[in-house]
């Protein structure tokens, strides 16, 4: 069997491969590859043919596999086709698609304008009409599609906030809608740094955005007046929370920053610490670690993002009538259009241009106060004489009516009919600690200022 019906075969392949090899050399129809890669298959299969002289080659095996009982197989009935088992594969990776509604967008041009068919945008507004009205559809909105290879949909995802969802899923033959809330990991983080221009730099060269200076600003909101008594040198630190969004693939996504949980600034305006307390029934709020509320009957300033353009000054030279006529308030320039809010809990009782003033909010208080918003541009919808007002609710928006060099808010305090300085005004402080609960507040208060004093330069974080 050396010189078997296999060598003699791989014989008569490596003669027919120089064949092919001379005809490709002298008919350009036969690629030169295909002609030499005939020739190696040839030339390999006859090397694997020849065996040493020496050596019996095997009796050829039975193809009976009746021979052995263990291997037969079962035969199928006459005359029907048995089909071979296929491979097991793993199953096919869903194709995702995701987007952002802009501003001039609907759903459906936007799934266009990424290949989806208008069957499948109609599949969606249908399976979604009895849960939510495309009609309503707002720019920033996001979307998540997965569908299968085959382009069938298999889920979609409409994403209406950071926190609010629809998901629709298959089930089957059909499809599931639910809304979702979406449920962030929360990690702590820690900064500390010194103030070289304003808070609002210092916090943004550290990595972190223009929500957490303005978040710090407003735990101290009731002390601090960061847009005039900031100073270069002061210090700062602040615990605080920085929020991830699970993703569908198992990540997380950081979303933005959360709550403060302690802060603390020293500076020109002496020490302020504050720490952030939640009783298991109640509204939380921000208190000093002996328990006092950090909160007042007044804020110090009625909008961020401003600059004070003119001081409380008894004997100011008016700017547009050039005579000495006392300003018996504050100005802040800000951007037109700019929220202005209520210092206060109170009730409007004035809401219409007057005179100099412009548009004027007047705004009565407890104890005797009343607060001036004037120079506005106009006023929120709804608010008219007689409406109650909390603190921080927007009264207007910072306009240049009446007597006024540019976009600005005069904010004034009278008490008993009289002016007094906003930037010297003090008054009392709102509901401390619970007694019952100071051993809780305590504990709590030791363990946050614990971190706080670990403070650096930004974010280790930890998970909550």
């Amino acid at each position: 069997m050396a010189e078997g019906r296999f060598p003699r075969l791989a014989a008569d392949f490596s003669r027919a491969g120089l064949f092919a090899l001379r005809r490709a050399s002298g008919s350009p129809r036969v690629p030169v590859l295909a002609a030499l890669l005939l020739a190696w298959v040839a030339i390999a299969a006859a090397r694997s043919g020849e065996v040493p002289a020496t050596v019996t080659s095997p009796p050829e095996p039975s193809l009976d596999v009746t021979d052995s009982p263990d291997l037969e197989a079962p035969r199928p009935p006459p005359g029907t086709f048995t089909e071979p088992v296929p491979a097991v594969f793993p199953e096919p990776a869903l194709l995702i698609v995701d987007g952002e509604l802009g501003a001039r967008s609907t759903l459906a041009s936007a799934l266009g304008a990424r290949g989806f068919s208008p069957q499948t945008v109609a599949l969606i507004a249908r399976e979604m009409a009895p849960h939510f009205d495309f009609r309503r559809a707002r720019p920033n909105h996001r979307f998540w599609v997965a569908s299968s290879a085959d382009g069938s949909l298999v889920e979609f995802r409409y994403y209406l906030s950071e926190t609010s969802s629809y998901r629709m899923e298959r089930r089957g033959s059909g499809f599931e809608v639910s809304r979702e809330e979406a449920v962030f990991d929360a990690r702590t983080a820690r900064m500390s740094g010194v103030v070289e221009s304003s808070l609002y730099a210092a916090i943004l060269t550290q990595g972190e955005g223009s929500q957490l200076a303005r978040d710090f600003a407003e735990v101290f909101a009731w002390d601090i007046d960061f847009q005039r008594s900031v100073r270069a040198g002061d210090r700062f630190e602040l615990l605080y929370e920085r929020l991830y969004r699970p993703e569908a693939d198992g990540s997380s996504s950081f979303m933005r920053t959360g709550r403060i949980l302690a802060a603390r600034y020293e500076g020109t305006v002496g020490a302020h610490t504050a720490v952030y307390f939640e009783p298991e029934e109640g509204r939380g709020g921000y208190y000093r670690p002996d328990g006092s509320s950090v909160e007042r009957q007044f804020l110090m300033a009625p909008l961020r993002h401003a600059r004070i353009s003119s001081a409380f000054n008894p004997a100011r030279r008016h700017p547009i009538l050039k005579v000495v006529r006392p300003h018996f308030g504050i100005d802040y320039a800000a951007p037109q259009g700019t929220p202005v809010w209520s210092v206060a809990d109170g009730v409007v009782i004035h809401r219409s241009r007057s005179g100099g003033f412009g548009n004027l909010v007047k705004i009565r208080h407890t104890n005797g106060y009343v607060s001036y918003y004037a120079h506005l541009s106009r006023y929120p919808k709804g608010l008219r004489v007689g409406t109650r007002v909390e603190q921080k609710q927007v009264v207007g928006y910072v306009g240049s009516t009446g007597l006024s060099t540019g976009p600005h808010v005069c904010f004034r305090i009278a008490r008993d009919g009289r002016y007094v300085n906003p930037a010297r005004l003090r008054t009392p402080a709102g509901e401390p600690v619970d007694p019952d609960l100071l051993p809780v507040f305590q504990d709590t208060v030791a363990s946050l200022l614990s971190e706080l004093g670990g403070g650096t330069r930004l974010a280790s974080e930890n998970a909550l």
